[in-house]
């Protein structure tokens, strides 16, 4: 069978960054429907974000496409070059190695659901612009922007 049991999917809760940079993003949840297809060249997540509740922190990826699609309810883009709302049908792309950091903000009063999909590449990066927060290739943890590595948490 191909077709993929949403409701089966692994969800990931929460989120993996130090402190305090964890706290807008502690209630999101996202269903990782691309590892419940065994997909491995690129991810597919369908991410719930509750009211208030942020995607990540804004950030930009070395080596990695990023794309998403709103499905439900609405969210604000943020961006170097601003604030966007996007509502069920809108999408945006952000291209590997272009520093311009971005994130979703459920600033409305209901739920958003929002589909994310992304190549997988062990060569990315990321920067996180609004933090002193980076990740090197090949990291599965946080660092200063010193390149010192935040505690384990």
């Amino acid at each position: 069978m191909k077709k993929i049991d949403i409701s089966a999917a692994p969800v990931r809760r929460g989120t993996g960054y130090p402190p305090p940079y964890d706290a807008p993003c502690q209630a999101r949840e996202r269903a990782q429907l691309g590892e419940a297809g065994g997909l491995t060249a690129f991810g597919v997540n369908l991410l719930t974000l509750a009211p208030g509740v942020w995607s990540s922190q804004r950030h930009w990826h070395s080596a990695e496409d990023e794309f998403v699609w709103v499905l439900e309810g609405e969210v604000v883009l943020i961006t170097d070059d601003g604030k966007e709302l996007l509502r069920p049908g809108d999408c945006a792309g952000f291209k590997a190695g272009e520093a311009n950091g971005h994130h979703l903000v459920n600033r409305s009063d209901r739920p958003a659901k929002v589909l994310e999909i992304g190549n997988r590449s062990e060569s990315d990066g990321c920067v996180y612009p609004d933090a002193d927060m980076i990740s090197k290739p090949g990291d599965d943890f946080y660092r200063h922007r010193d390149g010192k590595p935040y505690p384990p948490s």
